[in-house]
């Protein structure tokens, strides 16, 4: 959960002077303006020595922007904090903290910073540990094993119906309320209707499934997350289409799980490393998926065009190297830069302000597709210094070395130079 002004004011020992400090804070913005809330979205703590008027109007302001607290700094424009503040925020319930001299600004927004991103952090590790569950509660248990993993998962009520409305799987029924008038709305709206409510401190989801109303995912919970419900509907009607169309269902689920390694999110049944390939035809063994029109294969051997060897975080770039090698003619992303064609002239324009310490460094950086241990240990260097090559090399350039195209020019650039 996002941290309170409670908590931040007691981890950096800023006195509480009034108003409910219960509330998450969002971000920290410091401001000596009169009026700081045409620059606001709500959720902000704001920062102020006082320079301008501090009062009453000042304090509305703020609580109609839903500002969600004040940290007044004291030992500079004032000694303390002015009385009729403290008595403004009390009465509009405004949190208000007193920011000693030997506090500075900044280390209240490093504070906010650091919380924010741990706890982004943790809400998108919570939901790949959730769409590795509910993927092998599939594979596993079906329907049913989805069902019964999203209420574990989300610690609350589950209901999967059918096209008519009757409950076909549960997790905690007996919690399930009247969903009578809900469905008939959803009927009403046709389509992949969805609905989303509060009913008695419940959040609550209703998810058609499928284009041809396959049935209904009801979910209930205090604080569900929408992510790890979207990934279960989706795995149900996947399971669900089998009814219809068993194959299909299986080369959508696939297709899945490739959509997921795309993002970087792991998947079961794959070898440790393996080749990223674009076949005619899938194969008797190993993962194969259908996108973009085309069979995705990733096992050690097959035929078709194929990247460089990578493990599951590297199957977007297997997949962007797989389709270069096609483009090109070649069966592996290996042989690209062997068959193309560089304009002359092309190799000195580009690397004429690397020196050759920096041309050396690049070149095995980009064999190593830009990890930096890797890299440093051939070089016989410390990553810190790699890094600094790297940086001058940039420098240099006046380009970032983050560009797919920079990289792909240096390394056809430095292998011509080589030649």
């Amino acid at each position: 959960m996002p941290i309170t002004l409670r908590e931040l004011a007691g981890k950096l020992a800023l006195p509480v002077l009034a108003g409910d400090v219960s509330k998450p804070v969002g971000w920290v913005h410091g401001t000596e303006l009169a009026d700081p809330t045409p620059f606001l979205e709500g959720g902000e703590l704001l920062l102020t020595t006082g320079l301008a008027v501090v009062g009453a109007e000042y304090v509305e302001r703020l609580v109609r922007a839903e500002v969600v607290g004040l940290g007044f700094g004291t030992g500079l424009g004032h000694d303390v904090v002015p009385s009729t503040l403290v008595e403004a925020a009390e009465k509009a319930g405004l949190g208000l903290v007193e920011v000693p001299r030997e506090v500075p600004f900044i280390a209240i927004s490093k504070a906010v910073s650091k919380a924010v991103a741990a706890d982004e952090y943790a809400a998108l590790t919570r939901l790949s540990e959730a769409q590795r569950a509910l993927s092998r509660a599939a594979v596993r248990g079906g329907v049913a094993g989805v069902v019964r993993r999203l209420g574990q998962w989300i610690d609350g009520w589950v209901v999967l119906l059918d096209a008519e409305g009757a409950p076909v799987h549960a997790h905690n029924p007996r919690l399930v309320p009247d969903l009578g008038g809900d469905l008939a709305r959803l009927r009403t709206a046709g389509g992949l209707a969805s609905a989303a409510f509060e009913l008695d401190g419940v959040h609550m989801f209703l998810q058609v499934l499928g284009s041809r109303a396959r049935g209904v995912l009801a979910v209930g919970a205090a604080h569900p997350d929408p992510g790890i419900v979207n990934t279960a509907a989706s795995l149900l009607t996947l399971a669900l289409a089998q009814n219809d169309a068993v194959d299909a269902a299986r080369r959508e689920l696939r297709a899945g799980q490739f959509l997921l390694l795309l993002n970087g999110i792991p998947v079961d049944g794959l070898p440790e490393r393996f080749r990223v390939y674009l076949a005619d035809e899938p194969p008797e063994d190993g993962f194969w998926a259908e996108h973009e029109g085309r069979i995705v294969v990733l096992v050690q051997e097959n035929d078709g065009h194929a990247s460089s060897e990578v493990d599951w975080s590297g199957v977007a770039r297997g997949y962007r190297e797989a389709q270069q090698a096609r483009r090109a003619g070649v069966r592996r992303f290996e042989d690209l830069a062997g068959t193309l064609v560089v304009p002359d002239g092309f190799a000195n324009a580009l690397l004429g302000p690397l020196d050759t310490e920096t041309r050396e460094t690049l070149r095995v950086w980009l064999a190593h597709h830009g990890s930096w241990d890797p890299a440093a240990a051939e070089l016989a260097v410390h990553r810190h210094t790699l890094r600094n090559r790297v940086r001058r090399a940039e420098q240099a350039l006046g380009r970032s070395l983050d560009s797919p195209g920079l990289r792909a020019e240096l390394w056809l650039a430095l292998h011509r130079e080589g030649q």
